[in-house]
């Protein structure tokens, strides 16, 4: 139901928080992240709401386990849309805790796909669009006049991927990922990409972190730009992560771009078209 959603970007750091309503109950905070897949709750979130499991399981999660629990949500609102029957995911410790995430929930690009999505950075918005012709067309032609060029947009499991340079590379596939916890790093180099490019990088301060859940090093990095389209930043601090797979899904993928980068822009996903518009400055 609706048509359009223009969400307040309540914070942005150290993880975006818009407002969004479970079965009809009173607003919470949910965070939203490309990287994952579906919608998510905090465990009180998904009591409060009434949420049954359908099923569960046991999962290995950043260096410990947890119950992973799946079921169906009546209503999702976001803004002046809603969403019905939303398979949704939620989780608890093995004692029954919440699993502390900051927010409510997050929302994932399962989400997102059955949209018209703008990422409105610079303006401080989430905007969402029913994906009618219309609006793609309305869409486009604003885009367009902001100067963003259209980028081919991909989908490999839930990530999102378009076309990229790095430090004066040659154009290829790159990963993109809106919202999450940012952190500093606009971007993260996957494998020996940084060595390939001499990227100068600081191997004297490794990064204890996670990659997908599971434990990594990275290492800060400095390429002297990082580019999608007409987009660019330069000189900007980035990571290398040595030991990541540079083709995990059977195409080389040599970084992916994070929150950090996408701050002075609105990027619009049109997964009708599968078109990606980046724009400096806020979505009109």
């Amino acid at each position: 139901h609706g048509d359009t959603a223009r969400l307040p970007i309540q914070q942005m750091d150290p993880m975006p928080l818009v407002e969004a309503s479970l079965n009809g109950g009173p607003a919470k905070a949910f965070t939203f992240y490309t990287g994952a897949s579906n919608l998510s709750l905090g465990a009180a979130a998904a009591k409060e709401a009434g949420l049954r499991p359908l099923a569960r399981q046991k999962v290995e999660f950043e260096g410990g386990s947890m119950w992973a629990y799946y079921g169906i949500l009546d209503s999702l609102r976001l803004g002046g849309i809603e969403l019905r029957n939303v398979p949704v995911g939620w989780s608890s410790t093995e004692s029954g805790q919440e699993t502390g995430t900051g927010s409510d929930g997050m929302i994932g690009t399962w989400v997102f796909q059955h949209l018209l999505t703008t990422f409105d950075y610079a303006g401080r918005k989430l905007i969402l669009r029913r994906p009618t012709p219309a609006s793609a067309r309305t869409t486009r032609a604003a885009a367009l006049r902001a100067g963003a060029e259209p980028l081919p947009l991909w989908l490999a499991d839930q990530y999102l991927h378009t076309t990229g340079s790095i430090a004066g590379s040659r154009t290829g596939v790159v990963g993109v990922n809106f919202g999450g916890s940012g952190g500093e790093s606009a971007a993260v180099l996957f494998g020996p990409t940084a060595q390939q490019l001499n990227i100068r990088t600081d191997h004297d301060r490794p990064i204890g972190t996670f990659a997908h859940s599971h434990p990594a090093t990275t290492f800060p990095c400095y390429p002297r730009e990082i580019r999608l389209g007409n987009a660019a930043a330069r000189s900007i601090y980035c990571e290398t992560h040595p030991q990541a797979a540079l083709a995990p899904y059977g195409f080389n993928v040599r970084a992916a771009f994070f929150h950090t980068f996408h701050k002075p822009y609105n990027i619009t996903l049109d997964f009708a078209g599968m078109n990606l518009y980046i724009a400096r400055g806020k979505a009109l």
